[in-house]
């Protein structure tokens, strides 16, 4: 009779979905990651490239070796405070897909106020897509652009706007100008500036300024989520010591750069809507108005520019 070796394997275990969701989520869930169900999914989808419809229709699916370790070191990192948009490298707004990196705020659905309310202001019915109005040449600028997701989503809806987006940050306006090339957003120009520094003497105006600026306070900080304070922008959070600082000098830059009658919407933070209505309260600006978000919380203020002063 032939000898025969033993067999030994230095194979990892296979695990189907099922256990490697359940698994996730237990390891999650051990850090206090929020939503740790809907994030195991979202690192398993990315990992597989497949949607949430596949995984549960194929809980039995085993994960190979290698597909096992991708999405275990995913589920690591967010565990250890790691943004999920940070590892996937992407983020939904507007219904569009974003690059997400580092050099800039990651969209929040919040901010999608800010577009309803800026459309709504200029007279276009989201629900009305051939309204000749989404045709007008509106001059737009969004001020403090991060990834782009504002002006992008505006040159979205109004594909005849011409959009000037600024950014003290460099590093946020490259992820910006790749975002508007995946969106063939062509119209908008990027410029690197504090706020509306750089068109203070230009000679345009415009119909709509557009910002959701920093807006926290620093000496909040050590409240802010792990994920937020240690992996987000500092440049992109904080707008001084109580937060509210940066309002004043943008308002007062987009008085001189709107046309009469042209529209300002700020994004708000944290209890800022009474200081910024007060800002508002003043003899350049009429028709102030401050939007609940779902959750009934003041989220957007908007204001037109007086049509003579």
């Amino acid at each position: 009779m032939p000898h025969q070796s033993p067999v030994t394997s230095h194979q990892s275990p296979r695990t189907d979905l099922r256990c490697a969701l359940r698994e996730a989520i237990a390891q999650l869930e051990r850090e206090h990651v929020s939503a740790a169900p809907f994030t195991a999914e979202v690192l398993l989808m990315h990992t597989l490239g497949r949607d949430r419809a596949w995984i549960y229709a194929h809980p039995e699916h085993e994960l190979d070796t290698a597909a096992r370790e991708q999405f275990f070191s995913l589920v690591a990192r967010r565990a250890s405070g790691v943004p999920a948009q940070h590892l996937t490298g992407h983020q939904e707004f507007w219904g569009l897909e974003f690059e997400v990196t580092p050099d800039a705020l990651i969209p929040r659905p919040e901010t999608e106020h800010v577009i309803e309310v800026a459309l709504d202001r200029l007279g276009v019915s989201p629900d009305s897509a051939s309204s000749p109005i989404r045709q007008k040449e509106f001059r737009i600028a969004d001020v403090g652009t991060g990834s782009g997701c504002i002006a992008i989503a505006l040159a979205y809806e109004l594909p005849a706007a011409q959009i000037v987006a600024t950014d003290i940050s460099p590093a946020a306006l490259e992820v910006a100008r790749r975002n508007a090339a995946r969106h063939t957003a062509s119209r908008i120009e990027f410029i690197e500036c504090n706020l509306l520094a750089a068109l203070l003497h230009e000679s345009r105006s415009y119909d709509l300024i557009a910002s959701n600026p920093p807006y926290i306070a620093r000496r909040d900080a050590a409240t802010l989520a792990r994920e937020v304070r240690e992996h987000e922008p500092q440049a992109a959070l904080f707008g001084g010591e109580t937060g509210v600082e940066l309002y004043a000098p943008l308002i007062a830059q987009a008085a001189k750069l709107l046309k009469p009658g042209g529209t300002l919407v700020l994004e708000l933070g944290y209890d800022s809507a009474e200081h910024v209505s007060q800002l508002l309260e003043i003899r350049e600006w009429t028709d102030v108005k401050v939007t609940n978000d779902l959750a009934g919380i003041p989220r957007v203020a908007s204001a037109k520019r007086l049509t003579s002063i």
